[in-house]
Parts: C-alpha cells; sequence; structure tokens
C-alpha cells in the first residue's frame, strides 16, 4: 500500500498568497508548497501570454528565422524531416503551415519507422534527398546527435537547421541548431520547451524578423494561430508545465477546444469527444495524442501530418478514422507486449531498473516499458526484436537521469538518443545480456548518489481541507491550476476523521458511488474507482486522500469528490 506523505507549505505565504491572488485557503496552500512568494504564484496561476519570452534570445533562433527567410524569398527548395511522434508531427505542421502562408512549397518527411527507424537516419535522408533535392534542409525533434548524416548533407550543398530538445552526447554536428539544452543557460525559462515549444517560438522569430523589416505579414500573421498545435505536442511529450510550457499548454488548449483546423476538429471528434467542449491536459495525452502517436509507430505518421494540415472537413474525416482504427490495432497489440513484458520483469524479481527483451513489435515498446516504469516503480527499457538488432525505448522515474544511465553502456550500443525521461536505443540482440547488467547497475549507481528513496507511487499530501471547505469557490480556483501535467500534477487533499454512514452505492467495473448531506441544501457526491474490493466499515472513521473537480453534465455541473485512498484514522 502507498504511504501517505505531507510537507506543510508555510502558512504565512499562503495566506499572503490568498489575500494578493484573491483566491481559496486550500489552494493557496497548494501554491506555497510550489513558489516562495507571491509574484511567482501569480505568474503561474494566471499564465499570459505576454510573459513569454523575447525569440531572440533563444540560441541561434534569430539566426534559424533569418535563413529560413532567406530561402523563402529566393525560392530555395526546402525540406522539413520531422520525427514521428506527437512532438515532431505538430512541429512539422506548424512550420509546413507557416512557410506556405509566407509563399513557399516545403517538401515535408516523417521517417518510416519500420524501414528508416525513428530520428534523422542516413535511410530516411537518402529518401529526402532523392525525391525533394532541397538547398535547405530542417529536421524537427531529431537531429542533435546526428553528425555523419548532417556530414552527408553538406557534402552534397545542403544547408541545414535542426531545432531539438534532446540531450547532446558528444559535440553536436555543424549547423544552424537551436536547441537550448546545447547553446542556453540551465535557468532559462524556454530550457525545458519541447520542439513544438521551440518552432512556436521559431514562428515567432521568423515574424518578428519580418515586422522588423516592414513586412506587412509579420503583422497579418499572427502567432497565437500556431498555440493548438504547440500544446499537442508540448503536452503529448511530457515536458515540465511550469513556465513557458505552462502559458503554451493553458492558451494552446483552448486554441484546441476551438478547433478552428479541420484536421483538429476530426481528431476530436473520432477521439469521442464534442468540438468545442473544453479540453484538458488527460485528453490530449490519453485520447488525441495516442491517435496521432499510433500511426507513426504502426504504418505511416505522415498520415496525421495530413491530417493537422488538411484544409476540407471531408478528407480530414476520412484520415481521422483511419488513424482511430490504427489506434485500436496498435491498443490490441499494445496490451500483448505490455502484458508479456510484465510477466518477465516480475520473473527477474526485485532489480533496481529493467531491461525487457522479448519478439515483440518495436512500435510500441515505448507504450509498454511507460505502463510498467509506473506500475513497478522503476526506470524500464523495452526492446523489441528485429533480426539481430533489439530495437527499443525507455522511461524513467524522478530522479533517474537515463541518458546519463545509457551513456556508461554507449560502447554496446549501436544508437541511443532523448532525454533524461524517456529514451530511444538499438543493440545487437547477443549484446542484451551484458547490456542488462551494465545498466541495472548504472541506474543503481544514480540511485544511491542522489540518495534516491521515496517510491512515485506514495501518495503526496499537498494540504488537509476540511469538508465544509469544499465549496464552489474552491473548485472554481481549482481550475486556475490546471492543465496539470508533469512538474504541476493535481494536488491531492486529505480529509480526517470522515465517516461512511451507509454502504457505498456499486456500479460498473468495480466502482462505488456515495453521497454525503452536509446540510439540507448542501450535498457533495464522491466517486471511488476501481475500489469495491477495500470499502471501510461502515461507522469507522477513516482518512481520505482525494481529488476535487467539477463533474459536468449535460450543461450543469456538480462538485465531484474523488476518493484516491483511504486509511482508519489514527
Amino acid at each position: 500500500m502507498a504511504a501517505w506523505l505531507y510537507r506543510a507549505a508555510d502558512g504565512g505565504l499562503a495566506q499572503r498568497i490568498a489575500s494578493s491572488l484573491g483566491i481559496s485557503e486550500p489552494v493557496a496552500h497548494v501554491l506555497a508548497r510550489m513558489f516562495d512568494d507571491e509574484a511567482k504564484a501569480e505568474l503561474h496561476l494566471r499564465p499570459q501570454l505576454a510573459h513569454v519570452s523575447d525569440p531572440f534570445a533563444v540560441g541561434n533562433l534569430r539566426i534559424a528565422a533569418e535563413r529560413i527567410l532567406a530561402a523563402v524569398s529566393q525560392k530555395q527548395r526546402i525540406a522539413i524531416l520531422g520525427d514521428y511522434d506527437v512532438d515532431g508531427v505538430s512541429s512539422t505542421a506548424m512550420l509546413v503551415h507557416l512557410l506556405r502562408r509566407l509563399g513557399a512549397e516545403p517538401a515535408a518527411f516523417v521517417p518510416r519507422r519500420l524501414e528508416e527507424g525513428y530520428g534523422l537516419t542516413m535511410a530516411a535522408l537518402e529518401r529526402v534527398v532523392k525525391e525533394a533535392q532541397p538547398q535547405l534542409f530542417i529536421a524537427l525533434d531529431c537531429g542533435t546527435n546526428s553528425v555523419s548524416e548532417i556530414e552527408f548533407l553538406k557534402t552534397n550543398g545542403v544547408e541545414v537547421i535542426v531545432v531539438d530538445h534532446h540531450v547532446a552526447k558528444s559535440a553536436p554536428a555543424d549547423c544552424i541548431l537551436v536547441n537550448p539544452r546545447v547553446n542556453d543557460d540551465a535557468e532559462v525559462p524556454w530550457q525545458t520547451l519541447c520542439t513544438a515549444g521551440l518552432v512556436f517560438k521559431l514562428i515567432h522569430g521568423i515574424l518578428k524578423v519580418l515586422r522588423l523589416a516592414g513586412d506587412p505579414r509579420g503583422t497579418h500573421i499572427v502567432v497565437k494561430d500556431y498555440l493548438d498545435l504547440a500544446a499537442l505536442g508540448t503536452i503529448a511529450d511530457l515536458v515540465p508545465l511550469l513556465t513557458e510550457n505552462r502559458i503554451i499548454a493553458a492558451h494552446g488548449l483552448r486554441a484546441l477546444s476551438e478547433a478552428k483546423r479541420p484536421g483538429v476538429r476530426a481528431l476530436i471528434a473520432v477521439s469521442g469527444m464534442e468540438p468545442g467542449a473544453t479540453l484538458s491536459s488527460v485528453d490530449v495525452s490519453y485520447r488525441i495524442g495516442p491517435r496521432i502517436n499510433a500511426s507513426g509507430r504502426l504504418a505511416d505518421a505522415s498520415l496525421p501530418l495530413n491530417l493537422l494540415l488538411a484544409e476540407t472537413l471531408e478528407d480530414s474525416e476520412r484520415d481521422a478514422e483511419l488513424l482511430d482504427q490504427i489506434n485500436r490495432e496498435r491498443q490490441e497489440i499494445d496490451k500483448r507486449v505490455t502484458d508479456d513484458a510484465t510477466e518477465q520483469a516480475k520473473s527477474m524479481g526485485e532489480q533496481e531498473g529493467y531491461v525487457l527483451f522479448g519478439d515483440w513489435h518495436p512500435g510500441v515498446v515505448g507504450i509498454a516499458a511507460g505502463k510498467i516504469c509506473r506500475a513497478l516503480d522503476r526506470p524500464v527499457i523495452v526492446l523489441g526484436k528485429e533480426g539481430e538488432i533489439a530495437k527499443g525505448s525507455g522511461r524513467s522515474i524522478p530522479g533517474v537521469n537515463l541518458v546519463e544511465a545509457l551513456n556508461s553502456c554507449a560502447d554496446i550500443l549501436k544508437t541511443y538518443g532523448g532525454h533524461p525521461m524517456a529514451v530511444g536505443i538499438s543493440l545487437a540482440a547477443s549484446d542484451v545480456e551484458a547490456f542488462r547488467a551494465r545498466f541495472t547497475a548504472a541506474v543503481a549507481l544514480q540511485k544511491k548518489s542522489t540518495n534516491l528513496v521515496s517510491d512515485s507511487r506514495d501518495l503526496d499530501i499537498t494540504h488537509w481541507i476540511k469538508l465544509n471547505e469544499i465549496n464552489e469557490g474552491v473548485l472554481d480556483d481549482m481550475e486556475l491550476l490546471q492543465p496539470y501535467g508533469e512538474s504541476n500534477s493535481e494536488p491531492i487533499f486529505g480529509v480526517r476523521g470522515f465517516v461512511f454512514d451507509k454502504t457505498p452505492t456499486l456500479f460498473g467495473e468495480g466502482n462505488i458511488r456515495f453521497q454525503l448531506s452536509l446540510s439540507p441544501q448542501r450535498r457533495i457526491s464522491f466517486i471511488a474507482w476501481r475500489m469495491s474490493s477495500r470499502i471501510p466499515e461502515i461507522g469507522k472513521s477513516v482518512d481520505l486522500a482525494v481529488k476535487l473537480a467539477w463533474n459536468r453534465w449535460q450543461g450543469r455541473k456538480s462538485i465531484q469528490v474523488e476518493i484516491v485512498d483511504w486509511r482508519y484514522s489514527g
């Protein structure tokens, strides 16, 4: 059973935040745990587009913007290749869309996952050079570590721009590189942007160059038009939803809800939601994102790219239906791989980290790695077999940097790359056993050096709240904390001394529902998912760990308290 942890906020700071920002005290306590003054709390609570930093402050961004505009004005052949995940696809769609509005006709490419691998591979580049014969090549969400591939392009007379957020394993290639992890200070607010966020800033930079030159296009085209796609990549790529990422995600979710792009409208509809309805980060992570990802994993990621760029609803609906079918196929394969890999992990016993290997589809091993990582609270790498090669993906837990762990195994890896929480790798199948031992040792060393002892499955109680404090005002203030995501998780509140005075109602597959009357006018609904096997004794005092949210249904809303866990009081 998960441990309950509690670290009290500074009560004085919480009161000052509540007073200065005009919010309820429970929500002020959430902010007081995250920030050390009222000004930072306000920036987080009320993210403003005006607070996005100057795009020219990003290393090499102005140079990249000017080079792209030179290619447009000189009518040079431009090719863009973005990786096949949501970040890469949304980044590519943004830049292609802008360049078309500027009068260019860029050729857009996405790696064919099964034939060419992921990222900037020689196989993908040969196809790009053959089909597009580019004079300017732009790599998105890949390329930082592609030294030989970029040398190949330059030898063929092609100039190269790379926009990426992955960690550099060595000195990066000779090109115009926009990558804050390589070029910029660790403390800058754009340091944790994914590629979609960086492309959003690049578009901002391109428009600023035009504006400074007196070109009317710099005013007629507005960067806000790209918030929807920037939010897609930002939320799906699990970057910290703080500072600039939070601004992009918060405003971008509103733009996604408006669904002005036919492709976005069709995606929302096929994901089981109503265009125009309020979207959350969960909708992007678990409904829209997986449908974009599925095609790149199993088929061809140019399908979702074309969908995001589609100009008619008819084309969009057809492609969205096809994506939905591919996603259902992906879910079936994913379940089989996850079940098999989980059994393998269990058979290995307790490990500091897991390397799991089987005859599995390489396209879905990343999903399996993520699920097993969360279930076991350990870094996990899942490898599928392609002939004599083992290819796969890894997911990590807070405090363990996967790139650092892989650096210590570099001599037996064919390829590897990514960022601290997620990586892709390949190696000879015959080396898997040796890699397993060295990876596990590297993870153990990191945990020891950072004194990592907590379990990410433990419950972090943000604030202890009284039942009579759970009211409409608190729920409205809670909405200001959204969107939730990496580094901005949904708060869990503790409630002491709760008593079930009657048996809860069962519904669905093991779920329970309970209503409590606080007064003749006030009732609160409680819900708990898959908890029917452990209902507390009636009449006995318990402590609850809960989440608070509005339950919206058919135009009405009511307070809903989700019980995450419980324990007997005392």
